[in-house]
């Protein structure tokens, strides 16, 4: 059985953490952050987020990187769950064609891949996730 790391290598380069549109941010990882920023998570909301049809989604800087990124993410131990489970999306499994679009930006991903292989790897990191975290 293949495993995640047939599929990708992170590469540490921020290329995930670039770009709108994107970390939206759940109660508990709310939570989670704003307890390690040594913040409450109204301000946590006010210094750190936007709002995007009616959730909270972390900002970007003026760089284009999300404000956590400093050469690397100074949150780490608290990454919300899209950031944890990168690049293993959930849009992957609605259309495998998505891994190509992420490949083109993201150096860590490895391509010539067969889109049964990836979706199952897809499946098996949600799954585990899940399982992990007691969601």
């Amino acid at each position: 059985m293949l495993k995640p790391a047939d599929f990708f290598q992170c590469q540490k380069c921020g290329e995930c953490c670039k770009g709108y549109g994107g970390v939206f941010v759940n109660k508990q990882e709310i939570k989670h952050i704003s307890r390690y920023l040594n913040m409450d998570a109204e301000s946590f909301l006010t210094d750190y987020c936007q709002w995007s049809g009616g959730r909270p989604l972390i900002r970007t800087s003026e760089s284009g990187y999300c404000v956590f990124w400093d050469k690397v993410c100074t949150i780490h131990p608290v990454k919300p769950r899209m950031c944890k489970i990168w690049p293993f999306i959930e849009s992957i499994l609605v259309d495998p064609t998505n891994w190509d679009v992420i490949r083109s930006v993201c150096p860590g991903v490895c391509g010539n891949v067969r889109s049964e292989d990836l979706t199952e790897c897809v499946r098996q990191v949600l799954t585990q996730y899940e399982r992990d975290c007691h969601c």
